[in-house]
């Protein structure tokens, strides 16, 4: 055989052999493909992206209160983000984005150039696309399985989706350190700024940490945050994306770092708090940590502030009066705070405690304390419901129980007894026996019943201690209660959730204001009550809970509280207020319950154990400086209202101390429930004591 065709030959069976190992290695493929491709994730759910997002709460004013979520992911659409970021991506991850089909086998090959010259990782050879498939569809595991799984599912998805869709998704779904999920997330984190206000500097810098969060971290690792940043620059010069004057200019902007600090501790904890619970409980703890909810709360931001610097100030100043032993945090004086907008039936401002970080527990709403005298209104407004007017008389003498061989005297808080004196004067000075004769009267059932239709709830004292505020209330039932009186007998809603959406904008639910009647008496010219004002009629449509006479005749007695009595402090705020003290046995809780025709509020002060805040802190003294700071800011440049006044009601001059008529101008101008004046129905039971202590217990009675 000559040498020709012995190379002929040879070349024929090379040409073979090639074609054959060719065949085989594209049957191989195909094998592989279909083997390695039969069990793998569907990616239809790509086009139904629903990543795990974060919940975010809003006040009223719009700032944000509070984040919860696993992992910090805001998700935004492409038109939201800047090119130039998008851009930035693209050219340090996947130059040939736009043109390769889900594998870059020449970004492969210069990767593992550059590497290797360079000594370290500087450049990655898996594509935008493949990073999508690794983080959504597969398990962080690396095998060869897994790479041929990959490649297979990148091919699959450049079919199925188009290159912007595929952005969108990186784009949301990326790990860039710090907790921070996503492009939007990112630049919250680090910048402090939404993301379509990210600069080409910015930009280039959060492109740059794709490959290694930690590692460039401009927050730990500044200098080699920077290399990466002049790295993703120069990239963008030469994919041509932006000009070298644009990377220079860029490259020398100063960075402003703005990490955003969790406003959850900062702005109101306790409000926040309680919101979560109510989220969770109606939506599930797994949507709220990954459900991306927009909730959309009541408080008022400016409102929160001012209650909060009041009760840290009320407590400082509580903590330089009694000079308490330094025995640990422990032993710190507590304070809580709720304030609830009449009209709206919106929670405003809620402080659970002094220091959220410390202590988690809400004593606004989950602690129930003795009220002391803050029940009294209570006692009195089931009183008025029986036929008592403010004028009619009580006698403030001795009083003592025995039962089973225990002997109770009802006290006085100074000691003094004043003999008969009117409802009023009773309320005003906050007398204790009185009081007790009065609640022994009505029936302890009868009061628990009249607590209940306020929105009492906890549990109360089954004896006459129930009168002088022995029964542990929440300060936000009690405040609640109030708004009743504040609110012309209609029930008080207390709202903390105006809306709440999902993720794509979907209204989940919305809490409207309830109705209430339109209508409120005008000021007078100097500004204080005007009780002869034009009157407002109501309607009872089942939210009517006690009259609106009875209503306002309480308020009338509850702003004597403030101009005579121990409400005094509340006076300096120069506008109508109806309000209450409230002073447990040897000073353990101080609280202050008031109310002006626009805000009813709630204070509690004492120590979470069983401890004196010391000789003579009173509601008067330790609550009620903090109710009066509070208010004077939240009131601050409102204009000044009077307590609205419903039909039903007439007035009537009379002597303070004995409450009969009298024609001089400057008696006191009392109000009564319409016909009991010209009926003269103004008891005068309580001045004997025959007839009146009838007990509903196993008490009996005797006067020394």
């Amino acid at each position: 055989m000559s040498k020709s065709r012995r190379v002929e030959k040879t070349i024929k069976i090379s040409i073979a052999l090639t074609f054959v190992v060719a065949c085989g290695v594209v049957v191989l493929g195909i094998g592989i493909y279909f083997y390695v491709g039969r069990d793998l994730p569907s990616i239809q759910a790509l086009k139904r992206y629903q990543p795990s997002a974060v919940s975010k709460f809003y006040s009223e004013d719009g700032e944000l209160i509070a984040e919860y979520f696993v992992e910090r992911r805001e998700v935004v659409p492409l038109n939201k983000i800047p090119v130039s970021l998008i851009q930035a991506f693209v050219a340090g991850e996947d130059a040939r984005f736009f043109r390769h089909r889900g594998l870059d086998y020449i970004a492969i090959l210069r990767a593992l150039v550059k590497n290797l010259f360079s000594g370290e990782i500087v450049q990655g050879g898996s594509t935008i696309t493949q990073q999508v498939v690794k983080s959504l569809l597969l398990s962080p595991e690396k095998s060869i399985w897994r790479k041929l799984k990959e490649a297979i599912l990148a091919y699959r998805i450049e079919k199925y989706l188009t290159k912007d869709e595929i952005l969108y998704l990186y784009l949301n779904q990326i790990y860039l350190g710090h907790g921070a999920y996503g492009v939007a997330a990112a630049s919250e984190v680090y910048f402090g700024k939404p993301v379509d206000q990210l600069t080409l500097a910015e930009g280039a810098l959060l492109a740059g940490l794709a490959q290694a969060p930690s590692k460039y971290s401009p927050l730990s690792h500044p200098e080699q945050a920077k290399r990466r940043q002049l790295y993703i620059l120069n990239r963008m010069v030469e994919e041509g994306f932006i000009s070298p004057f644009d990377s220079l200019a860029a490259s020398q902007r100063p960075l402003r770092f703005s990490p955003r600090h969790n406003p959850f501790l900062e702005k109101a904890p306790h409000f926040s708090d309680h919101v979560k619970r109510y989220i969770e409980e109606k939506y599930g703890k797994e949507r709220l940590l990954r459900g991306g909810l927009r909730v959309y709360t009541t408080l008022d931001t400016r409102m929160q502030r001012a209650a909060q610097e009041a009760v840290e100030a009320g407590l400082r100043e509580l903590e330089k009066r009694q000079k308490y032993p330094a025995s640990g945090e422990s032993q710190s004086p507590e304070a809580a705070l709720v304030s609830i907008d009449l009209e709206t039936g919106y929670v405003k401002a809620l402080v659970g405690g002094r220091d959220f970080k410390k202590s988690q527990y809400n004593r606004a709403i989950q602690a129930r304390r003795q009220t002391g005298s803050a029940f009294k209104p209570i006692v009195y407004a089931s009183a008025l419901d029986r036929g008592y007017t403010p004028v009619s008389i009580l006698v403030d003498s001795p009083l003592v129980f025995e039962s089973g061989g225990k002997v109770w005297r009802p006290k006085n808080f100074d000691g003094k007894f004043l003999g008969p004196i009117t409802v009023r004067t009773a309320l005003t000075h906050s007398v204790n026996v009185v009081t007790v004769k009065l609640a022994q009267h009505l029936g302890i059932e009868y009061i628990h019943e009249y607590a209940r239709r306020l929105g009492i709830s906890s549990p109360l004292s089954d004896d006459l201690s129930v009168a002088l505020g022995s029964s542990s209330l929440s300060l936000f039932e009690l405040t609640k209660a109030y708004g009743v009186f504040a609110n012309q007998g209609r029930a008080l809603k207390p709202i903390f959730v105006k809306k709440v959406t999902d993720q794509n904008g979907k209204v989940l639910e919305e809490n409207l204001p309830p109705f209430r009647p339109e209508g409120s008496s005008s000021p007078s010219e100097d500004g204080t009550s005007n009780p002869l004002s034009q009157p407002v009629a109501y309607e009872n449509d089942g939210n009517q809970l006690i009259s609106p006479q009875t209503a306002y005749i309480m308020t009338h007695l509850l702003q004597g509280v403030v101009q005579n009595g121990t409400g005094w402090r509340a006076k300096s705020l120069g506008r109508p207020v109806a309000a209450k003290t409230g002073t447990t046995d040897q000073f353990f809780d101080a609280w202050f319950i008031g109310y002006t025709p626009e805000l009813v509020t709630g204070v509690w002060v004492g120590f979470d154990s069983d401890r004196s805040l010391g000789e003579g802190e009173t509601g008067a003294r330790a609550a009620a400086p903090i109710w009066v700071d509070y208010m004077s800011k939240a009131l601050k440049d409102k204009p000044i209202r009077d307590f609205p006044i419903p039909l039903g009601i007439e007035f009537m001059r009379v002597e303070p101390r004995t409450g009969h008529p009298s024609s001089r101008k400057d008696a006191l101008l009392e109000c009564f429930r319409e016909g009991s004046i010209a009926e003269r129905k103004i008891p005068t039971a309580l001045r004997t004591t025959t007839d009146f202590f009838k007990l509903d217990m196993n008490f009996s009675t005797r006067f020394p």
